[in-house]
C-alpha cells in the first residue's frame, strides 16, 4: 500500500493548462497502473486517463488529444499534463493505483 498526494490544481481560464502530479510515498508506484479520475459537483467520479507500467496509456474520449499522463518512477510521480481545458474539465481529480490506493484530490477550475 502506498500513499498518494495529489498537486497542481488551480484556476486556469478556458484553453489555458495545468499539470497534476501524483506523489507517492510509503512505497513505489512501479508495478502499479495508475489512473487519473475526476469528480465534478453532483456527478460520479469519471475515470480520465490510465498509465500501465511499462508505459502505455489510454484516454478518456473527452480528453484525448487534448491530455497527456506520464510518469517518471525514480520520482515516484505519475503526471497529467492538462491543455485545452474546458469548463467541462472543471473538477476533482484523483490518482489511483490499480492496488486500490487513492489520493486525497486536488481541485481544478476552469473560467469561461
Amino acid at each position: 500500500q502506498v500513499q498518494l498526494v495529489e498537486s497542481g490544481g488551480g484556476l486556469v481560464q478556458t484553453g489555458g493548462s495545468l499539470r497534476l502530479s501524483c506523489t507517492a510515498s510509503g512505497g513505489t508506484l512501479i508495478n502499479y497502473s495508475v489512473g487519473w479520475y475526476r469528480q465534478a459537483p453532483g456527478k460520479g467520479r469519471e475515470w480520465v486517463a490510465r498509465i500501465y507500467p511499462g508505459g502505455a496509456t489510454d484516454y478518456a474520449d473527452s480528453v484525448k488529444g487534448r491530455f497527456t499522463i506520464s510518469r517518471d518512477n525514480a520520482k515516484k510521480t505519475v503526471y497529467l499534463q492538462m491543455n485545452s481545458l474546458k469548463p467541462e474539465d472543471a473538477a476533482v481529480y484523483y490518482c489511483s493505483t490499480s492496488g486500490g490506493d487513492w489520493g486525497q484530490g486536488t481541485q481544478v477550475t476552469v473560467s469561461s
